[in-house]
């Protein structure tokens, strides 16, 4: 019994010190100066889950660097249809007169909990029925089409078919932007958490290429990281960039955003405290300084939620990604 604590406290002990010593990396990686090619290329993003109250979105509008909206226009269900948010016209015709240079794309929404390790996130006949669907959805006033769909087990082979089929319904004109997973900090780092979790949280590199072949803009989240001290979120992010970066980074007339936290509430993901608007950009600007992204390669900001950004937000974004270079 007591050569079996005696092990048990060995391996608990060494567990802690990778905890420890990976923290510690995570932190290391949230220093530095950012270069000053490192900001804003005009081509950020904003969420949009309401229009009942367009002040915010206004404001942040206002700014003038935000060139794309997604707007949510809907829920997928498991089967391939689709429910549709109403009223979405209302906010298309304020954009199209008050910002018409704004392209808004149709943000549909697939989120559910569990693994699709065993069986396809989207089999063969949903896949039929939701690419023909979504394409009507962005078709309806829209200038193309954002999807987010979480989560999904790498290897699994219905998205990246799903993605191929929605841009074959789509045609080549419209905009095809695909939300993706975390990208794993370590190559199969993604295990451990499928592990403990049950789901798929992470994306290897490899398979986020998969998925997003087709598209024309990849958005990275930069909320739910659920790292236990702001530091370790900062090197989550600066992480989540260079890896990205390395992933699609040699992709022709793509754009790559990184999202920014900016939701008050619990609709749209857990709030985790150390997850701040300032953080992730600043975050971001070293990433993108480390991971020197090819010119032709477009990378951005998305703010999630534009309508939820409050003052400190919107400061955060002007003078951390907009604002006079350091």
């Amino acid at each position: 019994m007591k050569w079996f604590l005696t092990r048990l406290l060995a391996g608990v002990a060494a567990v802690l010190v990778l905890v420890v010593a990976a923290g510690s990396l995570l932190s290391f990686q949230f220093s530095g100066t950012p270069s000053d090619r490192a900001a804003s290329q005009a081509a950020d993003a904003a969420w949009v889950g309401s229009w009942e109250d367009t002040d915010a979105l206004s404001e942040l509008l206002d700014i003038g660097s935000v060139n794309t909206l997604y707007v949510y226009a809907g829920d997928v269900a498991a089967d391939g249809t689709v429910e549709r948010v109403p009223d979405t016209g209302a906010l298309l015709s304020w954009l199209n007169s008050t910002y018409p240079d704004v392209r808004p794309l149709a943000w549909l929404r697939h989120v559910e909990s569990g693994s699709s390790l065993l069986r396809d996130r989207f089999p063969t006949e949903d896949r039929e029925t939701l690419a023909p669907t979504v394409a009507e959805v962005a078709a309806d006033g829209f200038a193309g089409l954002h999807l987010e769909i979480r989560p999904v087990t790498v290897n699994d082979p219905s998205i990246p078919t799903l993605m191929a089929m929605v841009r074959e319904e789509l045609g080549e004109d419209p905009v095809l932007s695909v939300q993706a997973h975390h990208v794993e900090l370590l190559p199969g780092g993604r295990v451990a958490s499928f592990v403990a979790e049950g789901e798929e949280k992470y994306w290897s590199k490899g398979y986020m290429d998969q998925v997003t072949e087709h598209a024309d803009e990849v958005v990275l989240p930069g909320v739910d990281a659920d790292m236990p001290t702001e530091g370790m979120y900062g090197g989550f992010m600066v992480r989540q960039v260079t890896e990205s970066v390395a992933a699609l980074g040699a992709r022709e007339d793509l754009t790559l955003r990184f999202g920014v936290p900016a939701y008050s509430g619990e609709e749209w993901g857990p709030g985790h405290e150390n997850e701040k608007a300032l953080t992730a950009i600043a975050a971001i600007r070293l990433g993108l300084s480390k991971a020197e992204p090819p010119e032709e390669l477009t990378t951005g900001v998305a703010l999630y939620l534009a309508d939820e950004a409050g003052e400190g937000d919107l400061d955060a974004y002007r003078t951390g990604w907009l604002g006079p270079i350091p």
